[in-house]
C-alpha cells in the first residue's frame, strides 16, 4: 500500500497535477478544465478496483475567483434557500455554502451543486445554518478553514501513516485493552486499546465530582503510553466532560495526533473545554489547559458521520453508529486486523427513544467483545416510563407554582437540559402547566444553538418541527439569563421555572441559585440527571439537611426546600434497558467488559448478564489490562 498515490495517478490519464491524502481518504488535484468536469467515470473505475474513497479536486491555479465564485453560487441557487454564509477553503479547493434551507441548494440529484462545481472549479458542501447563531461553530470553522495549509499537510501525514506497509502475518497479532479510567466508577473515562502496531485513546475525561488530586484523572503515567506521541489516535464518543474534558490537556503535552469525533461532539467539547478553563478562574485555581490547546484539539480533529467505515491506523477501522445519548454521541465499532477481532467501546448509551434522539443502534456487522455502561445497571436501577415520569414532573411543578415557589432544574448543560427545554416548552404551550417565566442559566443556550446546526442528528420528530420552522428551541417563553444583574432579577422575582447548569451543584449558576432558594419550603428542586458520589447534588438528593458550599461566597446552607428527584428521564439506559440493548443484538458477543457505574451496579449488571446469556462477563479495575485476543 505504500506507492497507492502513485499507482493511482498511473491508472489515470497524465493531468493528476498531484496526489495526497485527507487521512483515510484519497484526493487528486487536477489543472485541466475537461478532465475535472467529465473525469468522475474514470475516478470511479479506481475507486471500484482499490475500495478506498477518492475525490478529484481543482488546482488553485484554474478555480474562479471568489467573488466571481460567490456571484455564480447566488446565480444558481433560488434566494428561498436562504444563503447566510459562503466560506473558501483555498488550500482544499472547496467552497462551504450555508442555508437555512440546504436541499434548495443542492438541487433534485445535486444538479445546483453539480453545475456550481463545473461552471467555478471549486468543490461545494453545503451545510444547514444554525437557528440560533453559534459563536463557537463559527471560531471552530475559521480554524479549519482559515490559513490552511497546516491542516492539509497533517491530515496527509495521518494518511501515510495508514497506508504504509503492514500484514498481521508478519507478527504475533494480539489485542489488548488497558483501564485509564472508568473501571467500576462513573467518571474520567479513558481506555488504552492497543495491538502491536497501534495504540488508540478511547476518550479521555474527568471526575466532575472530585475537585482535585489523582482520582480526578485517568492514569496516563503507564508504560504502556511512554511518549505521549506513541498514541495514534483518539476517539472521543460525547463530549461530556467525563469523556473529553483532559483531550486538550494531551495537546499542551505536545500530542499532535488524530481526535476522531462527529461534527456536533467536535463543537460542543470545545464549548465545554472553554468553560472548564472558565470554571478554573472563578475557583481562583490554575486552569489545566489554555484556549490554545483547545484550538489545537479543533485543528487536529477528523470528523465522521454515522455509518461511515474509515482507516484509522493500518490495523484498524472504525464506524460510528449512534449511541441514543447526546447530540453527536456515538458508539465505536473497530475493525481490528482486517477481521482478526471486532470491538464495539459502547461508551454511554440510551436504548429508548428520548423527546430529543432516536434510540442507540445495537445491530453490528460482527462483534466479539463490547464494553457496556453500568450507570443504572443496579438491580435497583428499573426507571419508570418516561410519560409517567414526566407526568410526576408536571404534578410537582403545578403544586410549587400555586404555593408560589420557584422550580430549580439542575441540568447537565448537553443532552438533559434539551430535553427538559422541549418538555417544558410542550407542557407550556398545551396549557398543561400554567404559562410562567422559564429562565435558562448557564451552557444551555450556547450547546441549544449548536442542536440547531445539526438537526440531522436528533429525533425525527424534532427534526421535522426544525426543517417546519416550528422549532420548539426558540419558543418565546424561554428567556436567557446572562448576568448577575439578571440572575439577582430571577432570584428576586415571582414563581418560576429555573433551568440551570450544573446538573450536580458543582460550580455554575445552578449553585448560585440553589443557595438563594434553599431556605424557602415553598421552592422545589428536581434532580432528573445522574448525581456522582462526593457531589453537592448527591448530598441534597439523599436528604443531607446542611451542605457546604466551597468559594468566597460558599459556606454552610440550610436545606429547607422540596427536594425530588425524577427517575425515568436520564440520557443514560436503565437497568432493562441495558438487558435488552444485549437481548435483541443482532449476534451474540464472547465477552463483555461492563464499566462507568459504581462497584456494586457494575457486579450486579455483569452478573444478570452472564446468567441470562452465558456470555463472559468482567468488571475491570482501573489499570487492569485485558486481553481480547
Amino acid at each position: 500500500m505504500v506507492d497507492i498515490l502513485k499507482n493511482i495517478k498511473e491508472e489515470l490519464p497524465k493531468v493528476i497535477s498531484d496526489a495526497s491524502f485527507e487521512g483515510a481518504n484519497i484526493v487528486l488535484y487536477t489543472d485541466d478544465k475537461d478532465f475535472f468536469r467529465s473525469g468522475e467515470t474514470k475516478v470511479k473505475e479506481v475507486v471500484d478496483k482499490i475500495k478506498k474513497r477518492i475525490e478529484l479536486r481543482a488546482e488553485k491555479s484554474i478555480l474562479i475567483s471568489e467573488e466571481e465564485t460567490e456571484k455564480t453560487i447566488k446565480a444558481l441557487v433560488p434566494e428561498e434557500a436562504e444563503i447566510t454564509n459562503i466560506i473558501f477553503d483555498v488550500q482544499l479547493s472547496s467552497v462551504i455554502i450555508e442555508s437555512k434551507k440546504p436541499g434548495m441548494v443542492i438541487g433534485k440529484q445535486g444538479s445546483i451543486l453539480n453545475d456550481i462545481k463545473k461552471s467555478t472549479f471549486w468543490s461545494p458542501s453545503v451545510r444547514r445554518s444554525p437557528i440560533i447563531p453559534s459563536k463557537i461553530t463559527e471560531k471552530i470553522r475559521s480554524v479549519l478553514y482559515a490559513n490552511n495549509n497546516y491542516r492539509r499537510k497533517f491530515l496527509n501525514d495521518i494518511g501515510k501513516k495508514i497506508y504504509k506497509d503492514w500484514s498481521p502475518e508478519k507478527m504475533d497479532m494480539w489485542v489488548r485493552i488497558t483501564y485509564l479510567g472508568s473501571g467500576r466508577q462513573v467518571g474520567r473515562s479513558c481506555l488504552l486499546l492497543h495491538t502491536p502496531n497501534s495504540k488508540i485513546l478511547l476518550d479521555c475525561g474527568i471526575n466532575p465530582a472530585i475537585a482535585e488530586g489523582q482520582e480526578r484523572f485517568p492514569y496516563l503515567n503507564i508504560s504502556e503510553i511512554g511518549d505521549i506521541n506513541s498514541i495514534d489516535a483518539i476517539i472521543l464518543s460525547h463530549a461530556h466532560t467525563d469523556h473529553s474534558a483532559l483531550i486538550p490537556y494531551m495537546f499542551k503535552m505536545g500530542y499532535r495526533g488524530p481526535v476522531y469525533l462527529t461534527e456536533p461532539t467536535r463543537d460542543i467539547s470545545a464549548l465545554l473545554a472553554l468553560d472548564f478553563i472558565g470554571v478554573a478562574y472563578k475557583q481562583a485555581s490554575s486552569p489545566l489547559y489554555k484556549a490554545e490547546d483547545i484550538k489545537e484539539m479543533v485543528r487536529h480533529s477528523i470528523s465522521l458521520d454515522y455509518g461511515v467505515v474509515y482507516d484509522i491506523t493500518p490495523d484498524m477501522r472504525i464506524t460510528f453508529y449512534n449511541a441514543g445519548h447526546v447530540l453527536g454521541s456515538a458508539q465505536v465499532h473497530i475493525n481490528i486486523g482486517n477481521g482478526l477481532h471486532n470491538f464495539v467501546y459502547g461508551a454511554d448509551t440510551k436504548y429508548g427513544k428520548t423527546r430529543l434522539l432516536d434510540p442507540a443502534v445495537n445491530h453490528f456487522p460482527r462483534i466479539e467483545t463490547l464494553t457496556i455502561e453500568a450507570t443504572y445497571g443496579g438491580k435497583d436501577d428499573l426507571l419508570p416510563p418516561r410519560k409517567e415520569a414526566e407526568d410526576k414532573f408536571i404534578e410537582m411543578a403545578k403544586r410549587t407554582i400555586e404555593r408560589g415557589g420557584k422550580i430549580l432544574l439542575p441540568e447537565l448543560g448537553l443532552g438533559h437540559a434539551q430535553e427538559t427545554l422541549l418538555r417544558v416548552e410542550e407542557a407550556i404551550r398545551t396549557n398543561t402547566l400554567p404559562k410562567v417565566p422559564v429562565y435558562i442559566d448557564g451552557m444551555i443556550w450556547d450547546i441549544t444553538a449548536i442542536h440547531t446546526a445539526y438537526p440531522d442528528f436528533l429525533s425525527s420528530s424534532v427534526r421535522n418541527q426544525i426543517f417546519q420552522d416550528n422549532n420548539p428551541f426558540i419558543s418565546d417563553i424561554f428567556k436567557r439569563v446572562g448576568s448577575p444583574t439578571e440572575r439577582k432579577e430571577v432570584i428576586e422575582g415571582g414563581h418560576c421555572i429555573i433551568i440551570a447548569t450544573s446538573g450536580m451543584l458543582v460550580g455554575g449558576a445552578s449553585v448560585e441559585y440553589f443557595k438563594n432558594l434553599a431556605d424557602n419550603p415553598n421552592n422545589l428542586i428536581v434532580f432528573g440527571c445522574y448525581q456522582a458520589l462526593g457531589s453537592t447534588g448527591r448530598q441534597v438528593q439523599e436528604g443531607t439537611k446542611e451542605v457546604f458550599l466551597a468559594g468566597e461566597s460558599g459556606g454552610k446552607i440550610q436545606v429547607k426546600l422540596e427536594v425530588q428527584t425524577l427517575s425515568g428521564l436520564s440520557a443514560h439506559s436503565g437497568r432493562n434497558e441495558l438487558i435488552q440493548y444485549i437481548s435483541r443484538m443482532n449476534q451474540k458477543q464472547k465477552k463483555i467488559l461492563v464499566n462507568h457505574g459504581e462497584v456494586s451496579k457494575c457486579l450486579d449488571l455483569a452478573s444478570s448478564l452472564y446468567k441470562q446469556h452465558k456470555i463472559e462477563t468482567v468488571v475491570p479495575r482501573n489499570l487492569e489490562t485485558i486481553r481480547l485476543k
